[in-house]
């Protein structure tokens, strides 16, 4: 039953990561934590490993589509390179409470900044201190909770500085991928902790099903889609504030 439920598990990861390029660590620790009995430790870590493996995956389509803003992903990764790798390498301190009640918070954030109506501004370029303010945040998320930023990303281009959706998409895959690696690193500490079998089988699985997504994305109601994640991100952020604080 487990390896069916890592099935599914990569099934919607994949289907997240795919359609909408940010969302999948969010959904990946509450599972692994309340699905396969993961420490938050060690649920963080895993996701690290299992979302890094699927936003490359499904970047290869968006790169061929030339969606990607390679110049903006490199800068914000490399910006975000000291809170990331300072909070890596201290998340495994953390209380399991304070980590399940930060993915709680984010995924609360998240659902309300995917559900914002973009605008249809021009494409600018982003702000110095507007991208360094950015690129900070998106490392200490990432390093702290094992989520990739694509999120935030995602919002700030598209409603902020008028960046195509498909190609805000690309560009958080590409900065979720590269962030994901830095703080898969970080996290060196909890590898031994890991039982990777489920992670394993949720990756394999999420692997196939982001490469077909991203290929069908054009073809999806994108407003059905938000409204879908949201509801599921706010389900589950309420479901593990419940856990962390009541059960």
């Amino acid at each position: 039953m487990e390896i069916l439920g890592a099935v599914a598990t990569g099934v919607l990861i994949g289907s997240i990561l795919g359609l909408i390029g940010a969302g999948g660590a969010m959904i990946t620790i509450p599972i692994l934590i309340y699905g396969f009995d993961f420490k938050p430790s060690s649920a963080t870590t895993a996701a690290l490993a299992i979302v890094l493996s699927t936003a490359i995956a499904a970047l290869i389509h968006r790169a061929k589509q030339g969606e990607i803003l390679y110049k903006e992903g490199l800068v914000i990764w490399s910006l975000g390179l000291s809170t990331n790798l300072a909070t890596s390498i201290i998340a495994h301190k953390l209380p399991d409470q304070a980590i399940e009640t930060g993915v709680a918070i984010i995924m609360f954030a998240a659902g309300y900044s995917i559900s914002r109506k973009s605008d249809m501004r021009a494409h600018t370029r982003i702000s110095t201190p507007n991208l360094v303010a950015l690129s900070l945040v998106i490392g200490l998320v990432t390093g702290f909770f094992g989520i990739g930023g694509g999120f935030i990303v995602i919002p700030v281009l598209v409603l902020a500085f008028g960046t195509p959706v498909a190609v805000a998409a690309g560009t958080s895959l590409f900065v979720i991928a590269i962030n994901s690696l830095t703080a898969l690193i970080g996290h060196f500490q909890s590898w031994d902790e890991v039982s990777w079998t489920i992670p394993a089988f949720i990756t394999a699985t999420a692997l196939v099903v982001a490469t077909v997504a991203s290929r069908l994305q054009e073809k999806v109601d994108h407003t059905l889609l938000k409204k879908s994640f949201t509801a599921l991100l706010y389900g589950v952020a309420i479901f593990t504030l419940i856990q962390a604080w009541f059960i």
